[in-house]
């Protein structure tokens, strides 16, 4: 496989395990002039077990003003950019896209090399209706979150959020209040060590993690609406 010259790859990496990579993934981040990470850190564990050794830059959301213009002018030049996130695929609710928005306005080459992503898996093992579904991503913190969670509660699709550790029984309480008691499931740290998945109704969910350490990202698989309000 030869890599094109001034083509932006974004490539999906593992979210855990690191036997969940592509051998053509593999392949780009060899022969890539550099390779953009979202965490240098877990990239290089990464790069190191498959014996890649490859310039590495950080790219982040606190550094990616900076760091746009930049590989914007590398790729212009003829440099050939892996993008990577911390995890997964680049572009889902992490600062990829701003990246990638950029380089197609630019008329840059961009190849997506496809891979894990941890909504899915999550999805797959829910239990829940899989045929129609709304990724939502991470919720919005302050302004807007609360209208926002009553416009999702109306959702007939399979509901499919993110959250961090230390706003978890946060957005569980919230979720009940504006949707309802409805089945979710959470599942939390996907292909490592501790892989849970927790599925019942919101309010069985909420007392496990009040009586359980809350550790790892988390993936919140909520029931859509059936035209009833389900028992708060």
């Amino acid at each position: 496989m030869v890599v094109q010259r001034g083509t932006l790859y974004i490539v999906s990496t593992p979210i855990g395990n690191l036997e969940d990579i592509s051998r053509r993934a593999i392949n780009i981040l060899s022969e890539v002039d550099l390779i953009a990470a979202e965490d240098t850190r877990t990239t290089k564990i990464l790069l190191d077990h498959y014996k890649v050794r490859k310039a590495l830059i950080s790219y982040f959301s606190y550094n990616e003003t900076k760091r746009i213009p930049e590989l914007t002018s590398k790729l212009k030049s003829g440099t050939s950019i892996a993008l990577v996130s911390e995890g997964g695929t680049p572009g889902i609710s992490d600062p990829a896209s701003r990246m990638i928005n950029v380089a197609i306005s630019e008329n840059i080459p961009v190849v997506a090399i496809p891979g894990p992503v941890a909504f899915l898996p999550a999805l797959i093992i829910s239990g829940l209706p899989t045929e129609r579904f709304l990724f939502v991503g991470f919720l919005p913190i302050k302004k807007g979150r609360k209208s926002y969670l009553q416009q999702l509660s109306h959702e007939t699709k399979t509901v499919i959020l993110y959250e961090s550790p230390h706003r978890l029984l946060k957005t569980l309480l919230e979720v009940k209040q504006f949707f309802g008691n409805r089945n979710i499931s959470v599942s939390r740290e996907l292909t490592k060590m501790y892989e849970q998945t927790i599925r019942g109704k919101i309010s069985v969910v909420i007392n496990y993690f009040r009586q359980h350490p809350i550790r790892g990202e988390f993936v919140l698989i909520v029931e859509g609406a059936s035209g009833r309000k389900s028992s708060r």
